[in-house]
């Protein structure tokens, strides 16, 4: 029973802080069959800590609300400068896609202050509300699947809506950047739209903080290298600086922010 009870309160952890896990992703953290994973949700959802989610697990009722919290005010005054970065690389007048995520909501937030005439194509609610203030913007929210906990739309639809698409920039997140690049993150469905929207977008823009170097996630989004510009609140350590440089990959940190204006 003790052992079991440590196993919820992982469960809860990881959850809680990756926002949506997999059953494959929980039994692989755990080092427990997938099985018991399943079993473990079912009493959880039961308590309504947890809700079901494909294939998965979300934050039920109890804790949902304490998370949308947590995220939106986690790493806030970064995510506000990163927004604020990438916003002053964005041409008036140009399209784009924008991804799931609050770092992207606070992208919106900074586009709408900086930039005229955008056309914006996004799979996040809470993007498409705040960017649908302007009157002299296009928004398209994707279809597919809403996810409850974050308002992300995906799944194939959302795929086959993004693929009808080709637009000057798309401007994505990741919950992961591995010592050699690789970019990660929890929920494979989200991981197939950001890379349909990388494949379909002439400029890719990468908006993380300092706190997704290192970090790990299940699924390979990409690499680092396949972005145009990666824009963090630190300097990036030596060994993915050399990674940055050698694939031609700008980055800017907030000391950097108007020598980048001036080579655009």
């Amino acid at each position: 029973m003790k052992f079991k009870i440590q196993r919820h309160e992982k469960i809860i952890e990881l959850v809680r802080e990756h926002h949506y896990m997999s059953v494959d992703a929980l039994a692989q953290a755990l080092d427990v069959t997938p099985q018991t994973i399943r079993r473990d949700i079912n009493l959880l959802c039961e308590n309504n800590v947890l809700h079901r989610y494909h294939g998965g697990a979300t934050m039920g009722g109890i804790l949902e609300s304490e998370l949308q919290q947590g995220r939106r005010s986690s790493q806030q005054d970064e995510k506000h400068t990163i927004a604020q970065m990438i916003a002053a690389q964005i041409p008036d007048n140009a399209s784009l896609f924008v991804s799931i995520g609050t770092t992207m909501e606070a992208v919106a937030a900074a586009l709408v202050k900086q930039r005229k005439n955008l056309r914006i194509i996004t799979n996040n609610i809470y993007v498409a509300t705040v960017a649908a203030a302007r009157s002299d913007y296009t928004v398209i929210i994707t279809s597919g699947v809403v996810r409850p906990v974050d308002g992300g739309i995906t799944g194939v639809a959302t795929v086959d809506f993004i693929n009808q698409f080709k637009v000057d920039y798309a401007i994505l997140s990741a919950h992961g950047i591995e010592h050699d690049g690789s970019l990660f993150d929890y929920d494979y469905k989200e991981v197939s739209v950001m890379q349909a929207m990388m494949a379909n977008a002439r400029v890719r823009y990468l908006g993380v903080d300092h706190t997704k170097f290192r970090s790990n996630a299940l699924v390979r989004l990409g690499n680092i290298a396949e972005f145009d510009k990666v824009f963090t609140d630190r300097e990036p350590d030596a060994d993915m600086r050399k990674i940055l440089t050698e694939a031609g990959v700008k980055w800017l940190v907030p000391a950097a922010v108007e020598t980048a204006e001036t080579e655009t």
